[in-house]
């Protein structure tokens, strides 16, 4: 049996990519939420002692965030259409982890770690649309089944 539709050879390289770089948010959450003494290692003592105090909600939407658009990614590899409801899913978690860390905590991120905490998330949230819209657009060729 053929695909009615041909995969573009873009998907493998934005599919790719993407599971390249949605894979970091699952094993940095990992590895901190397992209180990895290496992993750790890179944070001053006051700044693992704000990661790792984070509410239980904070951590639970970083894991759909993390694990979300780590799974849209193997699914947009694997052309399913469920990809879409991934990265959505992954938005979702994103929207509480930027409400925990930019509006409750901004202050204290600031003075913890400077600008790099905003510039992060507008990073994350750029790429995170850029595959939304896209698993968007190969649902609606067909691409994705």
């Amino acid at each position: 049996m053929t695909d009615a539709v041909k995969t573009p050879w873009h998907l493998w390289v934005v599919g790719g990519l993407s599971l390249v770089w949605n894979a970091f948010p699952a094993v940095d959450f990992t590895l901190t939420n397992m209180q990895n003494a290496a992993w750790l290692s890179q944070y001053t003592e006051e700044q693992k002692a704000f990661v790792l105090a984070a509410p239980a909600w904070s951590n639970i939407c970083w894991a759909l965030g993390g694990f979300g658009s780590l799974l849209g990614s193997i699914l947009l590899l694997a052309r399913s259409r469920h990809a879409v409801s991934a990265f959505l899913v992954s938005a979702v978690g994103l929207l509480g982890v930027s409400y925990y860390q930019l509006v409750q905590n901004g202050d204290t991120l600031k003075k913890l770690l400077g600008d790099v905490p905003l510039y992060v998330n507008i990073t994350i949230w750029v790429i995170l649309l850029a595959l939304i819209f896209y698993a968007r657009a190969m649902k609606a060729k067909g691409v994705l089944r």
